[in-house]
């Protein structure tokens, strides 16, 4: 019958299809003795080919702006300084690295953890204030004494990206 066989064609044709998708290989041929018949010819992929990966990789830095204000004293001071996350990926482990100015030598801080003391200092996140979602904020700090200079920081980088000063 001229239908049934241009059915089988439809049917083979859509196995190949669907194989080449899935990236293996198909056979139309029916087993010696077994006439395939519409009905029991697998059904055509329904799935997709997977789309093509990206031109050029996910940036690995951070976008972020960072407000530092210091409040002194004596031969004290106390600094705030409040990261924000202007990109539109959530920063998570974050770093954010800045130079001290000369004279000045942290005694105890907060929301992160500071090392060294002084000279080119590492804050890193503690606990809850490891994330910081796009839009979002987080605020540290530290106490520092000086010895005079009661100078901000000239830059600060959040895990190797330059971060704007606001």
């Amino acid at each position: 019958m001229r239908l049934k066989s241009s059915l089988l064609g439809v049917a083979a044709a859509a196995v190949t299809l669907a194989a080449a998708i899935d990236g293996a290989s198909a056979s139309t041929t029916a087993p010696a003795g077994m006439t395939p018949s519409p009905s029991t010819a697998p059904p055509p992929s329904t799935a997709l080919p997977s789309s093509p990966p990206p031109s050029s990789p996910p940036p690995t830095g951070a976008a972020c702006t960072v407000r530092y204000s210091v409040y002194t004293w004596d031969t004290g001071l106390t600094s705030s300084i409040t990261i924000t996350n202007t990109g539109v990926t959530t920063i998570t482990s974050w770093r954010l690295a800045f130079p001290l100015p000369a004279g000045q030598r942290i005694t105890t801080g907060w929301n992160a953890v500071y090392s060294p003391s002084s000279g080119n200092v590492t804050a890193r996140g503690l606990d809850d204030h490891v994330i910081i979602g796009p839009g979002a904020s987080i605020a540290i700090g530290f106490v520092a004494e000086h010895t005079g200079g009661t100078g901000s920081p000239s830059s600060f980088t959040l895990n190797g990206t330059s971060c704007s000063l606001s």
